[in-house]
């Protein structure tokens, strides 16, 4: 099969569409499929093979952050050049209500069209301006998926349609043949020792950062041996002068990591820690956890117990219950078994996840879309944006 895939964000920064986009894409190559991605990026930036630019992206606010876009005449022009070499049996875009390239794969597309919708976003002032263009891509779509049961909510709610829902992958492999860091997890034992992990914005509040750091300050003065170690986007002196000075050699902070150092760093936590307070359309980083055989406590949010499989595959907490999570943390730490048995089903619960068996449940639904319609083109007036 012949599949186009459109990424609305630019490949310059890494994202979770970004990744997610990628990660299908290899995993339908695997699968001896033909696959060809456009995405914004820099005509300079290093890409895989399969990847095709839509030009630079420019930053524009979206959704209360920042989206990184390509949008206009020329963009189009690149899409429609894309389409017409590509004849491809099947597009797929990704978020088609963001005002970039996917909204214009899918104005210029002559067949089928699958989309996947990754937030849970019903509203913006952006999507407010361009109404009437929403309405005209909405229409234009054969066959939606969701990646989460509130994702596929809003599509039933909201955009009046459903949507198949097919979670977010993860390349199993990838994370349980990393190598641990140096000098991690070290040693873990009742009473003593044990690493916690955390991956995210540490200033964002929603990823809850200052429960964990809580939970940990309280066991800190009881298990002498007890780390912490934090990835993500931040400065080094913002994050450990959160702690005490008693402590803060104890708190080891990677920074911004690659694909490749993340999958390292999770395999070096004895508990991976996500105590997010809500805005969670799924939990990603818990898949990768798991598949990394970390042991998982996280926020009793919906999103995380749907992935958790109600707490079987790994500890829930009272959300933004900093004492409950330092009880969770002690009982794990000083209970081994009880971690390997939360770890075993952990394995369970994402080899669903694992992206060769994502990858064919979304090859069923392009089956289901070339199939209504018929491998006939539409014929329209194709719609002049920019």
């Amino acid at each position: 099969m012949r599949i186009g895939i459109v990424c609305p964000y630019s490949f310059d920064v890494p994202g979770g569409v970004q990744n997610h986009v990628m990660d299908l894409a290899e995993a339908l190559i695997g699968l001896g499929h033909e696959v060809s991605v456009l995405a914004p990026a820099d005509e300079e930036a290093p890409l895989p093979s399969y990847v095709v630019s839509a030009g630079r992206a420019v930053p524009l606010p979206y959704n209360g952050s920042v989206a990184r876009i390509a949008f206009g005449p020329v963009s189009t022009a690149r899409v429609r050049r894309w389409l017409t070499r590509g004849d491809f049996d099947v597009l797929h875009v990704h978020e088609p209500l963001t005002m970039s390239v996917s909204m214009l794969a899918v104005l210029s597309a002559k067949g089928p069209v699958v989309a996947t919708f990754h937030t849970a976003m019903t509203r913006s002032r952006v999507l407010a301006a361009a109404q009437g263009v929403l309405q005209i891509v909405l229409e234009r779509i054969t066959a939606r998926i969701a990646v989460s049961a509130l994702a596929r909510k809003v599509q039933v709610e909201h955009m009046d349609g459903g949507a198949v829902e097919i979670p977010n992958g993860v390349t199993v492999a990838k994370f349980s043949h990393a190598a641990p860091l140096p000098g991690w997890p070290g040693e873990c034992g009742p009473g003593r020792g044990g690493t916690l992990g955390f991956l995210g914005r540490f200033t964002e509040p929603r990823k809850g950062f200052p429960i964990l750091r809580d939970a940990f300050v309280e066991l800190a003065a009881a298990r002498p041996g007890l780390r912490l170690l934090v990835a993500g986007p931040g400065e080094p002196d913002d994050l450990l002068g959160r702690f005490p000075a008693a402590l803060r050699d104890r708190v080891t902070f990677l920074g911004l990591v690659s694909e490749a150092d993340k999958a390292r760093m999770l395999r070096s936590v004895d508990l991976y820690v996500a105590p997010n307070t809500g805005g969670e359309s799924f939990g990603m980083i818990l898949t990768e956890a798991l598949a990394a055989g970390a042991t998982v406590v996280a926020s009793d949010l919906d999103a995380f117990r749907r992935v958790l499989d109600g707490g079987r595959a790994g500890l829930l907490f009272p959300t933004g219950d900093a004492a409950a999570l330092g009880s969770a943390l002690t009982d794990l730490l000083d209970d081994p078994a009880r971690r390997a048995e939360l770890t075993a089903c952990g394995e369970q619960v994402v080899a669903h996840f694992d992206w060769p068996v994502v990858a064919r449940r979304v090859l069923e639904v392009y089956a289901a879309a070339i199939e209504a319609t018929d491998g006939r083109v539409i014929d329209q007036e194709w719609v002049e944006l920019g």
